[in-house]
């Protein structure tokens, strides 16, 4: 698996809004209640993204989801032409520490973007890359303060046709689970 992370922080990057509110969806605090995910539409019907969001929100985790999607695609960039695939299966997730203290330490979310990393470089290799995105985030009516960090987990599977593509997506993000389950017990203080 092809796994990377960068940070964006500059005025033109994405930024969160946390907790959000969509003009047809809304955050769900599937930390505190897990039942919630009933209500999140991206994870009905499809039980990879479902497992994975009760991991990152278990109590085992240091994280918690904000939000996420999933999508298919036939276009592959010339960087993934390596995979040798015609499709690509893709999602997003992006997620912030439970404690309120480290959502405002940019140190905290380096070492974490750091060690996801490179613990999945030492994964088999598969056609699978993932990429995590530290980005600004502003918290509303919670106990930090107002400005933080967050990080999106973008994902992606390749295969010869969309069904193989989502096998690869899925096993790659059962991976990702496990590491981030691995590292939240190296830093369960947090």
């Amino acid at each position: 698996m092809q796994v990377d992370f960068a940070v964006e922080l500059g005025r033109d990057d994405e930024t969160l809004d946390f907790p959000w509110v969509g003009p047809e969806t809304r955050y769900y605090d599937l930390k505190r209640n897990p039942q919630a995910l009933d209500q999140v539409e991206e994870a009905l019907g499809n039980k990879a993204l479902r497992d994975f969001l009760l991991t990152v929100n278990s109590p085992a985790s240091i994280l918690e989801s904000a939000k996420c999607d999933t999508w298919v695609t036939d276009e592959i960039n010339p960087e993934e032409e390596i995979f040798g695939a015609r499709w690509k299966f893709g999602s997003y997730v992006d997620f912030l520490f439970t404690s309120p203290a480290a959502r405002a330490s940019f140190k905290h979310h380096e070492r974490l973007v750091t060690e996801l990393t490179e613990l999945l470089q030492r994964v088999p290799e598969i056609p699978a890359s993932a990429e995590f995105l530290l980005r600004r985030c502003y918290y509303h009516n919670q106990e930090t303060a107002d400005d933080g960090f967050y990080v999106t987990f973008y994902l992606f599977g390749y295969g010869e046709d969309e069904a193989k593509a989502r096998c690869q997506w899925e096993i790659a993000l059962q991976l990702v689970g496990k590491v981030v389950i691995q590292v939240s017990s190296r830093h369960s203080s947090l």
